[in-house]
């Protein structure tokens, strides 16, 4: 009979402690799951530079976002996260849970903004692109410009004055970045974001055919503002060899027209050919003083690899492709069907 009571005692002793144990386990659940989990609106969090774990822990309670200040620093010291968490601009929800919450300010996964830079922007156009869109000020713009930066692509630089020597290497690509990133950084990214292109797929190209980086990329610029069709930029790089082959000029509507500043005009009239500049490939022989816009993947590649041919002429068809001609008499034949 005492051994009976003594075992019902035991039993329960042991179920006691267990409901306590899954009270404990029910509240601890509730304090790291969400605030409200049928709650997906979206609050801003700002988080200030330097700021502790505690301090974070507080704004995020005032934010209604976590149940438990003390919950939260313990969560984040138990899994390493409490000297891991990022100043920034963030967005939670209350039916976001605490680990989520803790782990992504860890993470650092700010707000971000996403912009595409088309093929054969300028880099006053992609200046205005970003200031039209709020990404930075056209001041803060011109400020990153002119600041330096250390590639040795750059070193070449010499686009005379008025002109960025950052022109033509601002890679088109679409950039995503962190809300407050600076126009310095911004540059800095497109320089990596070339840098990395151009040594992991044209270095060795550029090396076996003798061209360097600087004088590829003026000729793929070039491509870049003239082609409209995808399928003729080979052919427009190889009518500008086979004109710098035999000492002919160039004659690129688009170099007048960059030279100008005018580079969202497509037409060249017969008086701006008389600007003086070494940009004027209709006055002077070879390629322009610098590249005359900033090209893509394809235009690069066609620069690097002209298609082969006797084509030395070509002429607008008015919906975006060329006539491409070998003679000057044909040449004007084709003006004649097209543009007169």
């Amino acid at each position: 009979m005492i051994k009976t009571k003594v075992t019902r005692g035991l039993v329960l002793g042991i179920l006691v402690l267990l409901a306590s144990f899954l009270g404990g386990y029910h509240v601890l659940s509730m304090q790291l799951g969400p605030v409200d989990p049928d709650n997906t609106s979206i609050i801003e969090v700002r988080i200030a530079e330097n700021s502790t774990a505690s301090q974070v822990a507080e704004l995020l309670c005032q934010e209604q976002l976590i149940r438990s200040q003390d919950l939260f620093l313990a969560y984040c010291r138990y899994n390493h996260l409490d000297s891991k968490l990022k100043a920034g601009h963030y967005r939670f929800s209350p039916s976001q849970s605490l680990a989520e919450i803790a782990e992504a300010i860890a993470a650092g996964r700010v707000v971000t903004i996403s912009f595409t830079i088309p093929e054969g922007y300028t880099v006053d156009a992609i200046g205005r692109f970003l200031a039209d869109n709020e990404i930075c000020t056209p001041e803060d713009w011109q400020e990153a410009i002119n600041a330096p930066y250390d590639y040795q692509f750059l070193q070449m630089a010499d686009p005379g004055p008025g002109k960025s020597y950052l022109e033509g290497f601002l890679f088109p690509d679409t950039y995503v970045i962190a809300e407050g990133t600076t126009a310095v950084e911004i540059v800095k990214i497109m320089l990596e974001n070339f840098h990395q292109i151009w040594e992991g797929e044209f270095t060795q190209q550029a090396s076996a055919k003798g061209v360097s980086v600087y004088d590829v990329i003026i000729t793929a610029s070039m491509i870049e503002r003239e082609a409209m069709v995808d399928s003729e930029r080979g052919i427009i790089s190889g009518v500008i060899k086979n004109r710098l082959e035999r000492d002919m000029l160039l004659q690129i509507d688009a170099t007048i027209l960059y030279i100008l500043n005018m580079d969202e005009k497509d037409v060249v009239y017969y008086a701006d050919l008389e600007v003086d500049s070494p940009y004027n490939t209709y006055k002077y022989i070879g390629l322009p003083q610098a590249p005359i816009a900033c090209p893509g993947r394809a235009a690069i590649d066609a620069a690097l690899n002209p298609q082969e041919h006797d084509y030395l002429y070509y002429v607008s068809r008015g919906d975006g492709s060329h006539q491409f001609t070998r003679t000057y008499n044909e040449h004007l034949q084709a003006k004649a069907q097209y543009l007169d």
